[in-house]
């Protein structure tokens, strides 16, 4: 009898994950016992209404929102036992997020904002890596600009340079063309999957937009605090 062939282990695991959080209200159950699994090297697209879930999910996925019940795995590692600084090196190490909003330090240029993770990290080249990184999101020209001298399309190339300097596993993207326009938007995207076809990252992405869902090989609805299969994207 032959052997069964090795199922490599999906980089993200969510096993029977709750998440339940106090208002005025009262409780609210923001997850309701989601099991997810992504792949390493997946695209994978997440959509539903607003108010559904899914950026906590993205949040959980990246460290940033703990679970009341269930279980993360990411990369390897099981966030349950990490303390608070733990889940800032596993974030250091594994995961890139961009948001809708940039999230860029006012007070850095473009070049200081992209090192940020980088100087984290103790690496001596930061600065050269960090340059490196901008001028391949066509931004080489733009290195000692502040976010407020950047238009909304290239404060987000500087998020995205900066989400994918350290190589992350795991990329998180938010909404990451919901303050653009339509064709800054378009640009925006072609770039976070070439950066990710680039560098084999594993990218789950939260989109309203139908034809950018589209784009991912994978989709998932979530809907109520559940998560259903989506169709595979052609």
């Amino acid at each position: 009898m032959q052997p069964s062939p090795l199922v490599p282990e999906p980089l993200v695991r969510l096993e029977a994950l709750h998440l339940k959080l106090a208002s005025l209200a009262g409780e609210v159950n923001v997850l309701r016992g989601v099991d997810l699994t992504v792949g390493v090297g997946e695209t994978l697209g997440v959509v539903g209404p607003s108010g559904s879930g899914k950026s906590t999910l993205l949040m959980i996925m990246g460290g940033l929102e703990r679970p009341s019940s269930g279980r993360v795995v990411v990369a390897g590692r099981d966030l349950a036992g990490l303390d608070e600084d733990g889940l800032a090196r596993f974030r250091r190490d594994s995961v890139g997020i961009v948001f809708q909003s940039f999230h860029l330090i006012p007070a850095m240029t473009a070049l200081e904002n992209v090192a940020v993770p980088l100087e984290l990290a103790g690496r001596a080249d930061a600065f050269e890596a960090a340059e490196e990184e901008l001028a391949g999101v066509g931004l080489g020209h733009r290195l000692h600009h502040y976010p407020g001298q950047l238009s909304g399309g290239e404060q987000q190339r500087v998020a995205l340079a900066r989400a994918f300097v350290a190589r992350p596993r795991l990329l998180l993207a938010d909404e990451p063309t919901g303050n653009l326009d339509g064709a800054t938007g378009r640009a925006v995207m072609d770039l976070l999957f070439r950066l990710h076809r680039d560098y084999g990252t594993t990218l789950v992405l939260v989109t309203h937009d139908d034809g950018l869902a589209g784009r991912c090989g994978r989709l998932v609805r979530v809907e109520d605090g559940r998560v259903g299969d989506g169709r595979v994207a052609t």
